[in-house]
């Protein structure tokens, strides 16, 4: 038998595997397995055939249906060019914070989750509970779906889901939707004093670009619906966050690369967004192949990830309001598996310690009255379980 480690050790040893999106997190799994392993608990596994990661799922208690369903991520996003104060991949506790990669998006939560897994088990919970941990959230909640469709049929079916993200420990019930496409626009090169005769794959992109600053500003000035307003902000978003392209300044540029993101309020149909913008890129080209007939818009799909609409008296919600507190409401606009688990047939709620301000950032850090509360929430759960 296992040593039962306590949620700080637990979030130490989480947050000393380098699990950056771009790279593997099967030995954060391995360890993970053993650990549940040393404590009589099974761990299974979603085993991605492309990529060497790995997502974990495990239930503790009657083998039933409707468990609770703790649902983390174990990727985190890069440290490069961050000014770190210490070693990103080390916890190190000081003015009231624990410091590193992860503390707060999201292995303190992880830890939690793990820690109340454990105690589950030996409790000898009537109600059963289970952890779920995903990859490559941080790139576009690819991972998750794949997990949610592996645990149907290996485990009970779980009737309500809290995603750790990290909220303060409030429960926030909706956020906003998401879908993105990498583009790649591929022009002619001709020297730039004769550009009307090439495509300058970069001024082409920008026409795509520039339709998104126009729907920002179209929808910046309508009248949100009830649903819209409760969100900051109360529409929905198109963006462009990276370009690159182009040979030198007096040739037409051959290659524009670019992403465009859409975040989409609940009540809306990112499908007719992804649409529209397809629409618009089809009409680029075709300007283009006026010109050039040998040229071309490539779009290949990045991420789609529905929204968390709001439930009525969802199970979800009135369990983490019931163990918080917090009866206010709460939206946010970035995006979670919890809209994934929603579409699977699960009650989702968001609810984890920490404030999402602080995720990504050098010296990410977690207070850690936060962690302790979030200790706290998951003693209560463990209890509300035994029940």
């Amino acid at each position: 038998m296992s040593a039962r480690l306590s949620p700080f050790e637990l979030m130490e040893k989480l947050v000393s595997f380098p699990t950056v999106s771009r790279d593997t997190n099967i030995p954060l799994v391995d360890w993970v397995s053993d650990y549940l392993d040393g404590h009589g608990i099974t761990a299974h596994r979603y085993i991605d055939p492309d990529q060497p990661k790995h997502a974990l799922f495990a239930h503790v208690g009657p083998q039933e249906d409707g468990a609770i369903v703790l649902s983390g991520h174990t990727d985190v996003v890069p440290v490069d060019g961050q000014p770190w104060d210490s070693d990103p991949f080390s916890v190190v506790e000081r003015d009231g914070k624990y410091y590193g990669r992860g503390t707060c998006d999201m292995k303190g939560f992880d830890a939690l989750a793990l820690w109340a897994l454990v105690e589950a088990k030996y409790a000898g919970v009537k109600r059963p509970l289970q952890i779920a941990f995903s990859f490559d959230e941080e790139v576009g909640c690819t991972g998750a779906p794949p997990m949610i469709e592996a645990m149907q049929g290996v485990v009970p079916k779980g009737s309500a889901v809290i995603v750790g993200e990290p909220s303060s420990l409030q429960a926030v019930t909706g956020h906003k939707g998401g879908i993105g496409f990498n583009t790649h626009v591929v022009g002619f090169e001709v020297h730039s004093s004769l550009l009307h005769t090439g495509v300058n794959a970069i001024m082409a992109g920008a026409k795509l670009i520039e339709w998104a600053n126009a729907r920002n500003t179209e929808n910046m000035e309508a009248k949100p619906s009830d649903l819209a307003a409760m969100f900051d902000p109360p529409f929905t978003t198109c963006h462009v966050g990276m370009i690159s392209g182009g040979t030198a300044h007096n040739i037409t540029a051959k290659d524009c690369h670019f992403a465009m993101d859409f975040r989409v309020v609940p009540g809306e149909n990112k499908d007719a967004w992804a649409s529209a913008y397809l629409e618009k890129v089809r009409e680029v080209e075709a300007a283009m192949q006026d010109v050039v007939a040998d040229t071309r818009i490539e779009i290949t799909p990045r991420f789609d990830v529905p929204a968390l609409q709001p439930e009525d008296e969802g199970e979800a919600e009135t369990l983490v309001r019931q163990i918080t507190g917090d009866n206010a409401s709460h939206k946010v606009s970035y995006g979670t598996e919890a809209g994934q688990f929603q579409e699977a047939g699960y009650s989702a709620v968001v609810c984890g310690p920490g404030d999402i301000a602080q995720a990504h950032q050098p010296n990410e850090f977690i207070e850690v009255s936060q962690f302790n509360a979030g200790h706290d929430f998951m003693r209560k759960l463990v209890d509300r379980l035994c029940l």
